[in-house]
C-alpha cells in the first residue's frame, strides 16, 4: 500500500533543497574565503555543491537531534557541532576536484573553522524558515479510530454523535468538551477518567486539558517553545512541553 505521507514528504524535501540552494547560490555570488577569485561558472557550481551537499548531512543529524533537543539554540549548537566534520571533508573532496590541488586550499584547522562558521548559519537559517510553519502529516489506516458506538465513553455522548468520528476531548472547568465530526458537546466526567476510558484508542494527552485522536491530527507546528496540532476540523489544539516526548518519538515533530 502506497505511504500516504509521501507526497507530503516530498514537498517538504523539495522546500529543504531549495531552501539550500538559494543558499548556496547566495555564497556563490558572495565569493567568501578566496572563492571572488575563480571563475564565475566555477563559484556556481562549487557554492551550490557544498552547501546542499553539507545541508543534507546537517538535516540527516538535526532528524536524530531533535527528537531528544527541543530547545533553538542547544538543538542548532549541537547539530552544528556534528556535521563540522563530515561537512568538512564533503568540502575538503570538492575542493580537491572542482578547486585544485590542496596546496592551495586552507589549513585544516581554518578549513573547520569556516564549515563550522557555514553550517550554523545555514542550519540557523532552516531552522528560522520551519519555525511556527505547518508541516503536514497524514494519519496512517492504524490511527485511524474504529468506531464503536457501543464503547463506555461513547455512550455518554447525545445519539447524534455516539457513532460520529472523535477528535479530541478538551476540560473545561467541572466538565468536558467532546469534539465530533458532527460538532461538539459537553459531558459531565472528570478528564483523567475520560483518559482511562480513552486508553484503549489511538490518540495522545498533548495537555493538562486535553487528548487528541491521532488520526484527526492535519498539521503540526513548533512555535514559542510549544507545539500546536490542527485537526481535520480545523481546530487548533495545544501541546505542553509535559507532554512534547511521546509525540516526538513518534515523528509529529
Amino acid at each position: 500500500m502506497p505511504n500516504p505521507r509521501t507526497p507530503l514528504l516530498l514537498r517538504r524535501a523539495a522546500a529543504e533543497t531549495g531552501l539550500l540552494l538559494a543558499a548556496g547560490l547566495f555564497m556563490a555570488v558572495l565569493g567568501p574565503f578566496g572563492t571572488a577569485e575563480r571563475a564565475t561558472l566555477v563559484r556556481m557550481a562549487y557554492w551550490p555543491t557544498v552547501i546542499v551537499g553539507g545541508g543534507v548531512i546537517g538535516i540527516a543529524i538535526d532528524i536524530l537531534v531533535r527528537r531528544r533537543v527541543a530547545g533553538f539554540w542547544l538543538r542548532l549548537g549541537l547539530v552544528t557541532a556534528l556535521m563540522t566534520a563530515p561537512v568538512a571533508a564533503l568540502v575538503w573532496a570538492v575542493s580537491w576536484v572542482m578547486l585544485g590541488p590542496q596546496s592551495n586550499q586552507p589549513h585544516l584547522v581554518a578549513l573547520f573553522f569556516q564549515v563550522a562558521v557555514i553550517s550554523l548559519g545555514v542550519m540557523g537559517l532552516r531552522q528560522v524558515a520551519w519555525r511556527g510553519v505547518w508541516t503536514e502529516r497524514a494519519a496512517t489506516d492504524a490511527q485511524a479510530e474504529p468506531i464503536d458506538p457501543s464503547g463506555v465513553f461513547r455512550q455518554r455522548l447525545s445519539a447524534k454523535r455516539r457513532a460520529a468520528r472523535l477528535l479530541a476531548v478538551e476540560a473545561e472547568d467541572h466538565y468536558l468538551r467532546v469534539h465530533t465530526d458532527a460538532g461538539d458537546e459537553l459531558i459531565t466526567l472528570r478528564f483523567s477518567d475520560a483518559l482511562q476510558e480513552l486508553a484503549g484508542l489511538a490518540g495522545y494527552q498533548t495537555h493538562r486539558s486535553w487528548w487528541v485522536a491521532a488520526g484527526a491530527i492535519e498539521a503540526v507546528r513548533w512555535r514559542r517553545g510549544r507545539g500546536e496540532l490542527r485537526l481535520v476540523s480545523g481546530l487548533t489544539a495545544p501541546v505542553s512541553r509535559t507532554h512534547t516526548a511521546v509525540l516526538k518519538r513518534e515523528g509529529w515533530f
